[in-house]
């Protein structure tokens, strides 16, 4: 989630990244904020709205809050924070926000290591981009930051280029994903109700997570 606002001929995406649970860390959260604003910066892509031309650029601050209460999420009024516990265990075994256009989520330390683009890919859904629906890449060249884990895709960008298409190790790794000038496109920037040249992306969802725990029964 967070607001778009027109500054001169620049679309300004800020968004504020709030972390807390037992594995976040400032490190991590400045690493996270780092990742988000440099990929979805790279494809420097253009939109027009009222036939003017923009350039699109994310602003994307960070903070660590471990300290952070429920009610601290559950009464938050700014479209630009969104609230991500970070712990080692998570159910499902796979980080997660709460909907398409949200701002909150739950992430798995295991999928934060620097470079795997879990952050940028989770921030997509924040601002309503949900999976692609065909995951077979294969012949197309670079994955686009919101296919999932399992996309088959040319042999260079799998974990294993070695191993076929679809087996074990024939798949998607994360880390070659990149955001695309479609993957902007796709946030239909210029639908936005702008008043005074300011606009909301995405809603809120203002969800406090509890640490969830691992079941030995």
């Amino acid at each position: 989630m967070g607001t778009a606002e027109i500054e001169k001929q620049e679309l300004v995406i800020y968004s504020h990244i709030i972390t807390y649970g037992n594995a976040a860390t400032p490190e991590l959260t400045e690493q996270m904020r780092d990742e988000i604003e440099t990929m979805w910066n790279e494809p420097k892509a253009v939109i027009r709205i009222k036939n003017e031309s923009f350039i699109v650029r994310f602003k994307t601050t960070a903070q660590y809050v471990p300290t952070i209460k429920d009610i601290d999420i559950y009464q938050n009024t700014d479209p630009r924070n969104n609230y991500f516990r970070i712990e080692e265990f998570v159910i499902g075994n796979i980080s997660f926000v709460d909907g398409l256009g949200c701002n909150s989520g739950y992430f798995k330390l295991e999928n934060l290591y620097k470079g795997s683009t879990t952050a940028a890919h989770e921030y997509g859904h924040t601002l309503g981009l949900d999976h692609p629906t065909d995951i077979d890449l294969r012949g197309k060249g670079i994955p686009g930051i919101m296919y999932p884990r399992g996309t088959l895709v040319d042999a260079p960008y799998q974990y294993d280029p070695n191993i076929p298409a679809g087996q074990t190790g024939g798949t998607m790794h994360p880390m070659y994903r990149k955001v695309q000038t479609s993957d902007i496109e796709l946030l239909k920037l210029h639908r936005l109700t702008y008043r005074a040249g300011k606009a909301i992306l995405g809603d809120f969802t203002n969800f406090w997570h509890p640490e969830q725990k691992e079941s030995f029964s």
